[in-house]
């Protein structure tokens, strides 16, 4: 009787496992998601200041 109960814990706990290792992979592609489009605004605000810069250096130039 004691062993079935044991065997029955070890297979709940895998089962539980299994659903923690799912759950990880996709906050994992979420957060790489999340990272990329950070990743991108923040390439995206720095290409626009950049501009800015040439464009107050072209101005003192001139």
């Amino acid at each position: 009787m004691d062993n079935e109960r044991v065997i029955l814990a070890i297979g709940r706990i895998e089962r539980a496992l299994s659903r923690i290792e799912s759950a990880s992979s996709t906050m994992e592609a979420n957060a790489d998601a999340a990272l990329e489009a950070r990743h991108e605004a923040l390439k995206a605000e720095m290409k626009q200041a950049i501009r800015t810069i040439d464009g107050l250096i072209e101005r003192q130039e001139h």
